[in-house]
């Protein structure tokens, strides 16, 4: 058996190429993510997104973005914020389940995007309470990330320090770290 090529193939640059995105690839990202399952079927994500063809609109996601993100995001010809309805339909009872169903969604959009050649990096540093005045989000709905969305770029065209964060090894804990049998902190070695 083998991790699927999508799961290994997936990454978050910060060199983005100024390519556009085509119409056609972003519609079937965000078709990607409509098939996500969710709690009671409520399909609670939200994405509002802007392409650089539409500068004010992108610049206004763009604002949303702390300072050390817009140093590197501002080639990114895609800009998404990322939103989670909090309470479900029925009853209007808080979903306490809206991030971990939101994040699915998310999941589906990265590995379709990385099945059509594209790039995403994902982004926690960006300030929710401009994102929701300059977006107009409405009460009930909270923006949980931001995303830049492109074709790689030019790692050369980086700072030196994001450059080294951009070509150094990618990691990840091993499974022992995260994965327990039966209880609590009973890792599995497999």
């Amino acid at each position: 058996m083998q991790l699927n090529k999508l799961i290994e193939q997936r990454w978050s640059p910060r060199a983005f190429s100024s390519k556009p995105v085509e119409l056609e690839k972003l519609e079937l990202l965000f078709e990607a993510a409509r098939w996500a399952s969710s709690s009671m079927n409520e399909q609670p994500w939200r994405f509002i997104y802007a392409t650089k063809d539409e500068r004010e609109k992108w610049q206004k996601l763009f604002d949303t973005l702390v300072e050390a993100n817009q140093v590197w995001a501002e080639k990114a010809p895609v800009l998404m914020a990322i939103v989670s309805k909090s309470e479900f339909d029925y009853k209007n009872k808080p979903n306490k389940h809206a991030w971990y169903d939101t994040g699915q969604a998310v999941g589906n959009l990265l590995l379709q995007a990385t099945e059509l050649g594209l790039f995403a990096h994902q982004m926690g540093g960006f300030f929710p309470e401009k994102a929701k005045d300059l977006l107009k989000i409405p009460d009930g709905y909270e923006p949980i990330a931001m995303m830049a969305l492109g074709y790689l770029g030019n790692t050369d065209e980086l700072s030196e320090q994001l450059r080294e964060r951009e070509t150094a090894p990618r990691t990840r804990n091993e499974l022992s770290k995260f994965v327990s049998k039966g209880s609590w902190n009973n890792p599995v070695h497999v």
